[in-house]
């Protein structure tokens, strides 16, 4: 064959192939169009449109007095369906549309506006994004009026896709407590907690893709509404929270600590008012990275004092009148042991009281060792008792349980107990300590912290939330007075003595506990104080720790405690309820008369009648109060119910003395003569073990 034939064949055979890819070609496209067309067809309607989900609206988050702490703001990215605007409209007001859209988005000139929706209508694009920046709800009723867009949603083309995002008033106050959720549904603070009632239900709406990749509404009658969600109202109050972050920021920033909390609530609800964490960024500013108030395990140290002063004065016979030899402030326990105390050459002998206010690890860790180390287990069931050792359960999530290790578990020794027992070997957070402390404010009952009060929709309550009791009784009425007591003179006689001196009594405890790292207590510290205010008629408690502050302030004492101090003053500043009311003093009326203002009607007759001074008793009753008729005495009946705290000002010590304890109340004096002055304002509850201070003069 030669090479001519060749080259035919080679040819022919090429185009017989191509032929034969043809028709297999065409076999193939009728028989997809004829026998799956249906199925074709549905997968690509199945492509281009899809039922989509639309967000539902958050619900707000609201304040103690209805200030919004987070809401949905709606937002709008614009788009623009270039075929349903009629041609007249359409090029009437494309060149004023084309400048305005130019002004405000100020990325192309009123020309390059002009030719992209020019292009779109001609293409018959129904949908094209002018601009990917969202606006608010004042600028989309602005674009409303403008040229061609005023004519509506199917007569100008405008489209309108509205976009929720979350803003907080008040910006980062409280920020890891209202908290976050993300678009996976996760986060932290109430956002997350609460996030079943603020999310909504979702609702769906038919899309179609168009080129891009670009999702297109359509409206459809199928498509399901979402439904917004509801709101809740917090305890939370932004005068307080707002006091309570700058006093904690300031102190942080003085002492330039790593991290820091506050946490403020009230004593008989367990409502908590404020509540901040701060830490440092590295860069000499202070944020809030996480809510150790609520997610934080710590050592609490010295404060953990007052649980073992509930075991010792419950069960043991132990007295706070008893002494205790802390020696020159360091003792051996099991042989190798060493505990010490902070101040200087030690204590020595001392009374238990004068170990708690001075806050001697010695004597805490000697009597604890000695009336429970062989059988520690009577400790523990304390701590159990007291609910410190598992989750208060509060309404935010992320709570740790406790790290405890007891008798019996691994990692248990001799050392264990006493270590225990002023706060060492064991981690609790903050709201354990707090709400303990509480509980002695509150008469013994320990209530769970509080942070949101009520689930609304509109004026409608959905779910209300009211305070939980944990433990009715903390301990016996007995040790509750001498807690009482002991929580004062640590603020009057002992380590926080510096923040002594305010119109009204602070009673707490100060804790100072080394920094464990890599199974070694570090010279870096823990510093804390805890207690309630005022002392006599406890209305607040609060928690202020600072973690590893710097420079010769390093204690409880000089570093927390102020901040609790300026909080309490702020606090006292602001709430009128819990002022002492001032005493009317009359102009001196010059004569003969006695300085009497009141008392026991029978005492105070034999008291004129031996002075000769004539006076006159309108009433049968008991006690009465004086007045001045001419050159008289008038008595006036003085009425004193069984549960009020009765106004004993111008009385005698004596008098006083009997008309208060008589209603339950602890009195403690200052000064001599007549009442001038009392804590407890008149008509308050008398509370049973309530302690009240009478000012004499």
């Amino acid at each position: 064959m030669n090479i001519k034939q060749s080259i035919l064949l080679r040819v022919r055979l090429a185009f017989l192939a191509v032929m034969l890819f043809a028709v297999a070609v065409v076999a193939r496209v009728a028989y997809i169009q004829m026998a799956e067309g249906e199925k074709w067809i549905a997968m690509g309607e199945a492509t281009l449109f899809d039922y989509r989900k639309v967000k539902a609206t958050r619900g707000n988050i609201y304040s103690d007095n209805g200030s919004l702490l987070a809401t949905s703001l709606p937002f709008y990215k614009v788009a623009f369906d270039a075929t349903l605007p009629r041609e007249d409209v359409f090029q009437a007001g494309i060149d004023s549309l084309a400048l305005l859209l130019s002004r405000y988005y100020a990325d192309r000139t009123p020309t390059q506006y002009k030719h992209l929706l020019t292009d779109a209508r001609k293409q018959g694009r129904q949908y094209i994004i002018l601009n990917r920046r969202q606006i608010d709800y004042q600028d989309k009723k602005m674009m409303e009026t403008w040229p061609i867009f005023r004519e509506g949603r199917y007569r100008g083309g405008i489209i309108f896709e509205k976009i929720d995002v979350r803003y907080r008033p008040f910006a980062g106050l409280s920020r890891r407590t209202i908290g976050f959720v993300n678009e996976q549904e996760k986060g932290a603070g109430l956002e997350y907690s609460f996030n079943e009632y603020l999310a909504g239900k979702d609702g769906y709406a038919y899309y179609q893709k168009i080129a891009g990749g670009v999702w297109k509404p359509v409206y459809d009658a199928s498509n399901v509404k979402a439904v917004n969600g509801l709101d809740i109202h917090t305890t939370l109050d932004v005068n307080l929270q707002d006091v309570a972050e700058t006093a904690l920021y300031k102190a942080m920033v003085q002492h330039q600590a790593d991290d820091g909390l506050v946490v403020v609530m009230e004593v008989q609800t367990g409502e908590v008012k404020a509540i901040s964490n701060l830490s440092y960024d590295g860069n000499g500013r202070y944020y809030e990275k996480f809510n150790y108030a609520t997610g934080g395990l710590f050592e609490p140290g010295s404060t953990f004092k007052l649980v073992t002063l509930i075991a010792l004065l419950e069960d043991s016979p132990v007295k706070l009148s008893d002494s205790v030899d802390t020696g020159k402030g360091e003792m051996i326990f099991h042989k190798k042991y060493k505990v010490r105390d902070h101040e200087e050459g030690g204590l020595g002998k001392i009374t238990v009281r004068e170990a708690f206010e001075h806050s001697s690890n010695v004597a805490m860790a000697r009597l604890v060792d000695e009336n429970f180390g062989k059988n520690p287990s009577r400790f523990v069931q304390h701590i159990e008792r007291l609910n410190l050792s598992k989750p208060l359960g509060i309404q935010i999530k992320g709570e740790p349980t406790p790290r405890f290790i007891f008798p019996g578990q691994k990692g248990w020794s001799g050392i264990s107990l006493p270590w225990m027992a002023y706060g060492y070997g064991f981690e609790i957070t903050p709201l354990h300590t707090l709400a303990l402390y509480n509980a002695v404010a509150n008469n013994g009952r320990m209530i769970k912290p509080l942070f949101v009060r009520a689930v609304t929709r509109a004026d409608a309550t959905i779910d209300r939330f009211e305070t939980e009791i944990l433990v009715q009784r903390i301990c016996s009425e007995k040790t509750l007075r001498q807690l009482k007591q002991l929580l004062e003179g640590v603020v009057e006689n002992g380590t926080a003595r510096n923040i002594k001196g305010t119109h009204y009594r602070i009673a707490g405890k100060t804790g100072t506990a080394q920094i464990l790292e890599n199974g070694q207590y570090m010279r870096r510290y823990i510093t804390s104080f805890v207690g309630y205010f005022p002392a006599h008629q406890p209305r607040y408690s609060a928690i202020v720790l600072i973690r590893n502050p710097r420079g010769w302030q390093q204690y409880g004492s000089n570093v927390a405690a102020p901040v609790f101090r300026e909080i309490a003053d702020n606090i006292y500043a602001r709430d009128l309820r819990i002022h002492t009311a001032m005493e009317f003093s009359p102009y001196h009326q010059p004569g003969t008369f006695p300085v009497i203002r009141g008392g026991k009607l029978e005492e105070l007759e034999q008291l004129t009648h031996r002075m000769g001074i004539s006076n006159h008793a309108r009433t049968g009753q008991e006690w009465v109060r004086s007045a001045r008729n001419g050159n008289a005495v008038m008595w006036k009946g003085a009425e004193f119910s069984k549960e009020l705290v009765p106004d004993v000002t111008g009385f005698t010590l004596r008098d006083a003395l009997y008309l208060l304890e008589e209603r339950g109340l602890i009195v403690q004096f200052e000064g001599k003569g007549r009442v001038q002055s009392q804590s407890i304002p008149p008509g308050s509850r008398a509370g049973k073990g309530n302690r009240i201070l009478v000012k004499l003069g």
